[in-house]
């Protein structure tokens, strides 16, 4: 008889397939896990209906606090960005989310020829020779441009900037492990001189708190040395500041979520990765490419697959097998819809909040601006009180303050990393200022009363 409504399989078919392989049960054949773990009591209730479900799991999602739920100042890698209506209206058609390369992939133009779009605009954009389609997110990207100014150099040493953003350094050091990689964190200021014996430089710009780096510097003194260099940039920067090809850079990684990708806690995301060409062979993902057919007709083929162990195996260049190509879908979309002058627009706005937000903040007694030089469109904000304390205190008052720098490991940096964007408003600023304001004065009573 067989219990199980999911399997087919009786207990006559299971003895059956256990004697043709000499087994007697099936825990024999787990004997790699412990006993104790292969039937662990759940502390599971009954199950539910699917009504039940629906009701239970909907009273759960009413415990979340959404971003446009209050006044809202997080930022980073991931951002809060307008959405236009056609993005998702497009982009999410079936057409586009049945499509996936099939292994012969020219027979799937559809979805070759989506690809080729998101690798024009982002080439375009960031004004370099090739990009992929794509890694899993920034944090990956940053790790296999790490990996390819290895395999390029045959050095084993890579310098990265603390001024990096956490994750990605974090997801560096994890990649580093399997293949014994040095990685060495140092202040950016330090990275110029810093080039001699390795793989590639690794800065930022903007950097995690904002901050504008002189690229240019950077990359002469890697290039000087043998070495590479890597910049971590954000798209709307580039539609504003001189792009990534124009300042020297060899490997160019970044985050596509802002480019119309709604936030979600985890993903799918959209990782950029560029590169010079004469890089191309060490950039792990698909590059598509256009050609014309024997009767003269535009076609498009799967042009470069360097990372897929079934096609390389040992020599792939990557085991990254996904390509989040949703994702580069709706950055295109949103790309195209925006345009060169909107993008410009959206970026421009988030800039000049910013500015007009740190200095209203900066008023505020006992606070200030933390960051090195002039910054873009978001700023580490001082206080004269612990971050974590100002942050929850800012909380309490429903307002989304930030990052907190010294808990994120930004090494010898406290405060909140404030962002601003096209989606932050006059209302919303208000309530910081007011907020900041009160929980300072507050603190500065407590002190005197005493």
């Amino acid at each position: 008889m067989n219990r199980n409504p999911y399997s087919p399989h009786t207990d006559a078919d299971r003895r059956d397939m256990l004697a043709a392989i000499g087994v007697s049960s099936v825990d024999d054949l787990l004997g790699a896990i412990p006993s104790d773990a292969r039937r662990p009591a759940l502390g599971l209730p009954q199950g539910m209906s699917e009504a039940e479900v629906q009701a239970h799991l909907a009273s759960l999602a009413a415990r979340n606090r959404p971003a446009g739920a209050g006044p809202f100042f997080l930022g980073g890698p991931v951002q809060r960005r307008y959405i236009p209506a056609a993005v998702p209206a497009l982009a999410f058609r079936g057409e586009f989310l049945t499509a996936y390369t099939p292994y012969q992939p020219e027979i799937s133009q559809g979805t070759l020829q989506s690809i080729f779009e998101y690798q024009s605009l982002l080439s375009e954009l960031l004004a370099m020779d090739v990009v992929n389609s794509s890694m899993y997110e920034g944090a990956s990207a940053v790790a296999e441009a790490a990996l390819m100014a290895v395999r390029v150099t045959g050095r084993k040493r890579v310098v990265v900037a603390t001024d990096v953003y956490f994750q990605y350094r974090e997801t560096l050091r994890t990649y580093a492990r399997g293949p014994e990689l040095e990685i060495v964190e140092v202040p950016t200021r330090d990275l110029a001189s810093s080039a001699a014996g390795v793989a590639c430089l690794i800065v930022q710009h903007p950097d995690a708190l904002g901050t504008l780096v002189d690229v240019r510097r950077i990359a002469d003194a890697a290039h000087a040395a043998g070495a590479l260099l890597v910049q971590v940039t954000e798209p709307h920067a580039c539609a504003l500041l001189e792009p990534p090809g124009k300042l020297g850079a060899d490997i160019v990684v970044g985050e596509g979520q802002p480019l119309g990708i709604p936030m979600s806690f985890g993903g799918p995301y959209l990782g950029i990765i560029a590169c010079r060409d004469a890089l191309v062979r060490q950039m792990p993902g698909r590059i598509v490419g256009e050609t014309r057919d024997a009767n003269g007709m535009r076609g498009f083929v799967n042009t470069l697959q360097t990372r897929e162990q079934h096609i390389r195996r040992e020599k792939a260049t990557s085991n990254i097998c996904t390509n989040e190509a949703i994702a580069a879908i709706v950055a295109s979309v949103y790309l195209a819809l925006m345009g060169p002058e909107g993008l410009r627009a959206a970026a421009r706005l988030g800039v000049e909040r910013a500015h007009r937000l740190a200095e209203r903040l900066a008023a505020v007694p006992g606070c200030g601006i933390g960051n090195d030089g002039a910054f873009f469109d978001r700023f580490l904000l001082t206080t004269p009180l612990g971050e974590e304390a100002v942050h929850a205190a800012l909380r309490a008052e429903g307002i989304e303050g930030g990052g907190v720098a010294g808990r994120d490991g930004y090494t010898g940096r406290r405060g909140l990393i404030v962002q601003c964007t096209e989606m932050t408003t006059d209302a919303e600023m208000d309530a910081l200022v007011r907020a900041l304001g009160s929980t300072v004065a507050g603190a500065r009573e407590k002190v005197t009363a005493r």
